[in-house]
């Protein structure tokens, strides 16, 4: 009788399923690694042929379920294209996608799946840039739903990967108008549904201070910029009109004219990675510890 040996894939080319001269089986496995959830992590980086993968990706679940593994992620770049439809049809489905990756995933047990969802929500920041004359400065941009429709807006955009919410708000003022600023504080911030490709939408409206005051506006997005009377940019009719801009200019009137508070960056550390964050609190209201 032959004795079973298990092994993971060292190259694409050696047979997943064999007897050594001592008459050993051998079954060789898809490499993973353990993730902190009871599942696999399965991080593809040679090329293989699809139907050795299907087969290495057969043997592999077959034993993942003996050890009792809930989770199975597939990453597969972007080169390896042609293994999605394998781990398809052995009942992989899609969670994510990135430039470079796509991430494939199963759940094992007979239960509940406790995978969690792809990410659900895209951040966002407004910038309000108030100078010490209290003038905002305002752009008019020449793409999007505000083209042509002459209205005078603060700058926004989108936070990146990696990216901390006061550094986006600092970097979108520079790109947008070449101001440099100072974060002040996070005044308030909205969330909203059925956005960007269906995602939710948190928008923060953040505060800032000019340390530049010659514009020097980006020509590819941005139409006209200026430094505008916070009077005079609050009067326009679409900001009395529409919701969210209506509470801007309140909020910021607030801020101006009475003790209004907002949240400032206080740097962390994680109890688990030791990396660094921020938390966003009401530092005027709390005693330091």
């Amino acid at each position: 009788m032959t004795s079973l040996e298990v092994g993971t894939m060292a190259n694409s080319s050696v047979g997943v399923d064999r007897v050594r001269e001592n008459g050993t089986r051998f079954i060789e496995l898809l490499p993973a690694t353990n993730d902190e959830h009871g599942g696999v992590i399965v991080d593809m980086k040679e090329a293989v042929e699809s139907a050795d993968f299907a087969t290495l990706l057969r043997a592999s679940m077959s034993q993942w379920r003996l050890q009792g593994k809930k989770g199975v992620w597939i990453k597969l770049p972007i080169e390896l294209v042609n293994l999605v439809e394998p781990a398809v049809k052995e009942g992989f489905r899609y969670h994510h996608a990135e430039p470079h990756y796509l991430m494939l995933v199963y759940w094992i047990p007979e239960t509940t799946s406790t995978i969690p969802a792809n990410a659900t929500h895209r951040v966002r920041v407004g910038a309000v840039v108030l100078n010490d004359k209290k003038e905002v400065l305002v752009v008019q941009e020449n793409a999007g739903r505000f083209k042509g429709t002459g209205v005078w807006k603060i700058p926004t955009g989108v936070v990146d990967e990696g990216e901390d919410i006061f550094k986006t708000a600092i970097r979108e003022v520079k790109e947008e108008t070449g101001i440099d600023t100072e974060f002040l504080e996070i005044l308030a911030f909205r969330q909203s549904h059925k956005s960007f490709f269906d995602k939710s939408d948190l928008f923060f409206l953040c505060m800032l201070h000019p340390q530049s005051f010659d514009i020097q506006r980006q020509e590819l997005e941005i139409e006209a910029a200026q430094w505008m009377p916070f009077e005079e940019y609050a009067a326009q009719p679409f900001n009395q009109q529409h919701g969210l801009f209506k509470f801007v200019t309140d909020i910021c009137l607030a801020k101006l004219h009475r003790n209004y508070t907002g949240f400032t960056p206080r740097p962390i550390k994680s109890f688990f990675s030791n990396q660094s964050s921020y938390l966003y609190l009401n530092g005027q209201d709390m005693v330091d510890p």
